[in-house]
């Protein structure tokens, strides 16, 4: 088996004359969970369906397992989908659904209850394989879907947004049940989603889609922390933009200008004298101050309270800048704070430590 599951070299997509996917490049690792995030139509489920047989692209390759998959029906790529709405047979109990790929190979009657046993017990459904469906809550249904999937030993599951039918709670369980689900199984899994944190929490890589291209591939914490460019940070999570421009240039150490107050930053990347750039901040690392000396506000920036919003752990403060800008702070609590007590209108100051910005070249907005 290959050190990539599947590659993708120069795939495209148009119907008509509307391009949906356009020159896409992606290796997908054996064995790992990859996450296609991005927004509705960016074209996530589209490329799905082109690893899976579902569709054929308009140019270039898709190799799965180091074979050129051209023209290759779905039953004959050894990958797997689970759909949105499961798809899950009505009138069959949990144990006809998950041996209806089998029954269909004819494979012997033994064969069958042993590997269905075996699949229901890894997503903890053996003593419900006499229900049917509707007998189900839809984390078991859900269950019973990937099960389903993957009782027929696949390459590569697939999961189309499987978890966005699910009320908070269940779907927050069954992002852990999923992820321990495929270590367990070793199997590489493609999972769609459009949602930041869902994507974050449960993948080894991301792929941040933007309008059929890619626009980043990377750890979870690599595309949070290190976007490539304005889209992906603007995409993933909260982020607080200034405008700004380079001021001086001392290997790492950048001066950059802020709201007119210089200041310091840090970037692994080249940039020149006078370019114009974006400082992305986080609001996490976003600190306000009530109280400052006047030697410290220097190099902060002043505004006033816009909102506060009370999290349990954190407050969430929005605040206005002296340019009627306005930015997300978190205040986290701690030892010390029994309460973070914020008035809407009240003055403060917002400042950041050196070297938690991302410094971006600039962007139209």
């Amino acid at each position: 088996m290959t050190t990539n599951i599947i590659e993708l070299h120069d795939v495209s997509k148009s119907i008509h004359d509307h391009v949906i996917l356009h020159d896409l490049n992606l290796e997908v690792r054996n064995g790992e969970f990859l996450t296609l995030l991005g927004p509705s139509g960016c074209g996530k489920t589209t490329l799905l369906r082109l690893i899976s047989g579902f569709e054929n692209p308009t140019t270039g390759k898709i190799f799965i397992n180091g074979k050129n998959v051209d023209g290759l029906p779905p039953h004959k790529r050894h990958v797997h989908t689970v759909f949105q709405s499961y798809a899950l047979f009505p009138h069959m109990t949990v144990f006809e659904n998950v041996a209806f790929g089998l029954r269909c190979r004819k494979l012997p009657k033994a064969e069958i209850a042993t590997r269905v046993a075996e699949v229901l017990k890894i997503v903890k459904l053996e003593k419900f394989a006499q229900r049917k469906p509707d007998q189900l809550s839809g984390g078991q249904q859900q269950r019973v879907a990937v099960a389903r999937a993957v009782v027929n030993r696949p390459l590569v599951l697939l999961l189309d947004e499987p978890l966005s039918s699910l009320d908070y709670r269940l779907r927050k369980t069954m992002q852990i049940e999923l992820k321990q689900l495929q270590r367990k199984l070793g199997i590489t899994f493609i999972f769609v989603t459009h949602d930041q944190e869902e994507a974050l929490s449960m993948s080894d890589r991301v792929v941040v889609m933007h309008e059929g291209g890619i626009e980043q591939v990377g750890t979870p914490r690599q595309v949070y922390e290190q976007p490539q460019n304005l889209t992906v940070a603007n995409f993933i999570g909260e982020a607080n933009i200034f405008d700004s421009e380079i001021l001086s240039i001392e290997g790492k150490q950048l001066g950059v200008n802020i709201l007119g107050k210089p200041r310091n930053a840090k970037s692994s990347r080249s940039f020149e004298l006078g370019q114009k750039v974006h400082i992305l901040v986080r609001p996490e690392d976003l600190r306000v101050w009530k109280q400052v000396d006047v030697d410290d506000s220097k190099d902060m920036l002043p505004g006033t309270v816009e909102e506060v919003i009370y999290k349990g752990t954190t407050v969430d403060l929005m605040v206005r800048l002296s340019n009627n800008q306005i930015v997300a702070a978190t205040e986290f609590f701690d030892e010390d704070d029994d309460k973070l007590e914020y008035a809407i209108g009240e003055p403060v100051f917002a400042t950041w430590v050196p070297g938690w910005e991302v410094v971006l070249p600039h962007e139209t907005l």
